[in-house]
């Protein structure tokens, strides 16, 4: 069973940047696809952005020209750069992993545990 590791996360103003990081355990032939979702209180987990083994990508509206994810294939760690962050972006933010590429967590069947994003001045 792949584990995965978020970190990254903190206190960050308005119009900041952070790299939030993914680290899997191992590599696995199983999954296709690497995506990052955020949670913010009371709301339900979204979609942020994913990537898949050839290197496709997708984001969120909301986050598309802000927000990059790449990934490191030596080093099993997928990463999301995200600048110019809004208030709007705090939230706890996963990593996971599927079989398709996709922005509904139901398509993924491995998390990581989080890592909380604040926004504020």
């Amino acid at each position: 069973q792949v584990r995965l590791v978020e970190s990254g996360g903190g206190l960050v103003q308005p119009g900041g940047s952070l790299r939030l990081s993914c680290v899997a355990s191992e590599f696995s032939m199983d999954y296709y696809v690497t995506g990052w979702f955020r949670q913010a209180p009371g709301k339900e987990r979204e979609g942020v952005s994913y990537i898949t083994s050839d290197d496709l990508t997708y984001y969120r509206d909301s986050v598309k020209g802000r927000f990059m994810i790449s990934r490191d294939y030596a080093e099993y760690t997928v990463y999301l750069q995200m600048d110019r962050l809004k208030p709007e972006d705090s939230a706890i933010y996963y990593c996971a992993m599927g079989r398709q590429p996709s922005l509904l967590a139901r398509d993924y069947d491995t998390w990581g545990q989080g890592t909380r994003v604040t926004v504020s001045s």
